[in-house]
């Protein structure tokens, strides 16, 4: 599908810079994948069965976006899905680097498949998930950092690791 793109990641967990970007990328295409990656080199808190639970919940009311789980590579997943854009979201100029080394990896490994780098508002461009997780671990406020129906989930899951 032309109108359609994936957004993919490891949403360990989701925020709402996460969410911004969903929201965003749901107003511009007319379906968006959010795919969560199952078997990513980082060391991941939240399974991958929780994370793709957590990203439901969070768009529940985006009538255009669907969440799947993927492994392997990003393009292949695309490829299967029959989609040709993927969205990817950069915070700081740090995060350009290695967004832009993806992408051209990418381009190299599936000509036919574009890399569309969408920012968040400003007021959520300093949240990552390892900054969630750190908040949560200590008991601190999770509002303003994720959608107000995964607070609870996220605290508890963090809470519980210590």
């Amino acid at each position: 599908m032309r109108h359609s793109a994936i957004y993919p990641g490891t949403f360990d967990p989701l925020t709402l810079g996460h969410y911004d970007l969903m929201e965003r990328a749901s107003g511009i295409f007319d379906r968006v994948i959010v795919a969560v990656a199952e078997n990513s080199r980082k060391q991941t808190l939240f399974t991958v069965d929780e994370r793709v639970d957590m990203a439901r919940r969070a768009t529940q009311k985006l009538s255009n976006v669907m969440v799947k789980s993927f492994s392997g590579l990003l393009i292949d997943f695309a490829q299967e899905q029959k989609i040709h854009v993927l969205v990817r979201g950069i915070r700081a100029f740090s995060d350009f680097e290695y967004e832009f080394q993806m992408a051209l990896t990418n381009r190299k490994l599936a000509p036919g498949i574009e890399t569309l780098f969408l920012m968040p508002k400003e007021a959520y461009s300093y949240i990552s998930s390892s900054t969630v997780r750190e908040v949560a671990e200590r008991g601190g406020d999770l509002h303003g950092f994720v959608p107000a129906s995964l607070v609870a989930t996220i605290r508890r899951k963090c809470l519980g690791r210590l």
